[in-house]
């Protein structure tokens, strides 16, 4: 048989002051294939003797217990701390009165301990002892089997068939039509409230984000953020909100040609809650701009037009990350290792009066380039209309283009961007959920849209709070005939990220505390880099779960970077304070458009 010598070693490598005399157990193989030790396990000098025990024994037993007991001391004296162990299959609690029927459990035998115990290491002042394991505890077999995590999963809408995939790789419980009972994950498909019943769990939506996220609500608040930090938060496009600043839009355009009468710059206008494309276009003159009168008229923004963009293949095209908000207090925020390019399918040209209306030259939006004849369903990462945004980076850096520092500048941009979003978010929070009040807890993918210039420069398009989890796609089968049909490129990159998010999300590993790495360090200095390797990203404690699944595809950004950006948190703070202060006085509260006023 096999037994195992088991060393025990002081390790004063990684223990703090209070803990230095902390027990390392590594595990030494040593094969004996002697009759003697395939007959009965070998008997330490501090175990008592079976007569000890039972109180009689014959002469020549004891003789031969005496002999073994002197054979087990020079073995003591010669191992200096060994501890054996014995591999057998019989449970043994009265190790005196059973200790020929130690043939089952591992048992630690340790030498000079006076008594041969099982179980886990405790450490008590500076000894070493073991206590018996609790028989719910992991690795017994008496543990209690985990109950599956519940997801309700009746609003789930678009994202269900990921969302499906993702419980079954986890082997979670979906309840399609909802659940008497609380669930512990709820996945909603457009707010928070599409269900106003829940009191506890957690909803994949923030009450507010999707007023927040509205083009005029975004541009306000990186704005706000422009006016007090204007060198870190130049990545979003001028903005002017319509019709509300229509005049001082009209004064720009005359003044931009009153200083350079050659200069002719494009402007592209979005209704404040469009979405897939619905009611954008390019307009150079502000008498373009399609105003509605009276209750007609349709709020929007006008941004300044990026000409220059980055062109694959001679075509324009954007970045679509998924970014997980895990908490707002602390922030918590984690973004794809793999994201989605979509392309255009009109070679780009820069803008000129001719071609502004030419929507698959100018605009990325899936839903309108996937009406083009020219757009290509691939099953390949690196080709077609919509490509991994890996393979895009691969390519980029074949022709010499420092992709870690494109990754950093990604990152930046989705940390600031989360920043100016999270103080009016914990109005909204706050306003629908008082403290005190039950309710659930709350995460939520986000959808950055994001424009890579001619020099590299990451550009924010929009961020969207429902984006698209389909992982199908329509195509005509027949003439006229159309059906749905599995997408690979947007299976591979969205089912991980939905899988990982509830990963996270798991109640079991947040109720038993794994709490994000400290913030990285690093100098609170503004234009800070992010410093990133080459190769695969570090892994942090969340990445490796320890579920047998891969690892985890969401890489925490935040706090893991807090020390760069807490500088960016003034107006966090002074949220802080209106929510102590001014948020509940009385019956009287005051909401996020108070807020706005206050700040």
């Amino acid at each position: 048989m096999s037994d195992h010598a088991v060393k025990v070693e002081p390790d004063h490598t990684t223990a703090s002051s209070g803990d230095k005399d902390n027990v390392v157990v590594t595990e030494e193989l040593v094969l004996d294939t002697s009759p003697a030790a395939s007959l009965s396990p070998p008997v330490p000098s501090c175990v008592p003797s079976a007569a000890g025990v039972q109180g009689s024994a014959t002469p020549l037993a004891s003789k031969d217990k005496a002999r073994s007991r002197s054979k087990m001391g020079r073995d003591d004296r010669s191992t200096e701390g060994k501890v054996n162990t014995d591999i057998g299959y019989a449970i043994s609690t009265h190790v005196g009165k059973h200790l020929n029927r130690l043939r089952g459990e591992k048992v630690l035998q340790i030498k000079c301990a006076g008594r041969v115990m099982q179980g886990k290491q405790e450490t008590n002042g500076n000894s070493t002892h073991h206590r018996p394991r609790d028989r719910h505890e992991p690795g017994n077999k008496h543990q209690r089997k985990k109950k599956p995590v519940t997801v309700d999963t009746s609003k789930a809408k678009t994202s269900l068939e990921a969302l499906k995939m993702s419980i079954k790789q986890l082997k979670w419980k979906e309840f399609p039509l909802g659940r008497r009972a609380a669930c512990d994950i709820y996945w909603h498909g457009t707010s928070f409230h599409d269900n106003d019943h829940i009191v506890s769990g957690q909803v994949n939506k923030f009450p507010g984000m999707m007023e927040m996220l509205k083009k005029i609500n975004l541009s306000r608040a990186l704005r706000t953020m422009h006016e007090l930090f204007p060198e870190e938060y130049n990545f979003y496009p001028r903005s002017w909100i319509l019709p509300d600043e229509y005049q001082q839009f009209s004064a720009q355009i005359r003044g931009l040609k009153d200083s350079d009468a050659a200069a002719h710059r494009t402007f592209i206008v979005k209704p404040d809650s469009g979405s897939q494309g619905e009611g954008i276009y390019l307009i150079r003159e502000a008498s373009e701009v399609r105003l509605a009168a009276g209750s007609q008229a349709r709020q929007a923004v006008v941004q300044e037009y990026v000409q220059r963009p980055l062109l694959i293949d001679k075509l324009k095209f954007d970045i679509r990350l998924y970014v997980l908000v895990k908490a707002l207090e602390p922030l918590q925020i984690y973004i794809a290792k793999e994201g989605l390019t979509r392309f255009c399918t009109e070679p780009y040209q820069e803008p000129n009066q001719k071609n502004l209306s030419h929507v698959f030259m100018h605009l990325t939006n899936y839903s309108l380039n996937v009406q083009s004849d020219n757009f290509v369903h691939s099953d390949s990462q690196s080709t077609g209309s919509k490509r991994t945004f890996s393979s895009v980076l691969y390519r980029l850096a074949s022709k010499g283009v420092d992709i870690k520092k494109v990754w950093s500048d990604v990152i930046s941009l989705v940390i600031k961007t989360v920043i100016a979003l999270v103080p009016e978010l914990k109005v909204h929070y706050q306003a629908d959920i008082p403290p005190g009040k039950p309710g659930p807890t709350c995460f939520q993918i986000l959808g950055f849209d994001i424009l890579l210039t001619k020099n590299l420069k990451p550009v924010l398009l929009e961020v969207n709070s429902n984006p698209s989890m389909r992982i199908e796609h329509e195509q005509e089968v027949a003439p006229g005939v159309f059906e749905y049909v599995s997408s690979p490129v947007d299976e591979d990159v969205k089912v991980c990220v939905i899988r990982d998010t509830l990963r996270l999300m798991d109640p079991g590993l947040n109720k038993h505390g794994h709490p994000p790495p400290a913030g990285g360090g690093g100098a609170a200095q503004q234009g800070t880099v992010i410093t990133t390797k080459a190769g695969p990203p570090d892994k942090a404690p969340e990445e490796e779960l320890g579920d047998g699944l891969p690892t985890l595809c969401l890489k925490q950004v935040y706090p893991k970077y807090t020390k760069q950006f807490q500088y960016l948190c003034l107006v966090d703070r002074i949220a802080t304070l209106f929510l102590r202060f001014l948020g509940i006085k009385g019956n009287m509260r005051l909401g996020p458009t108070a807020f706005r006023t206050f700040i």
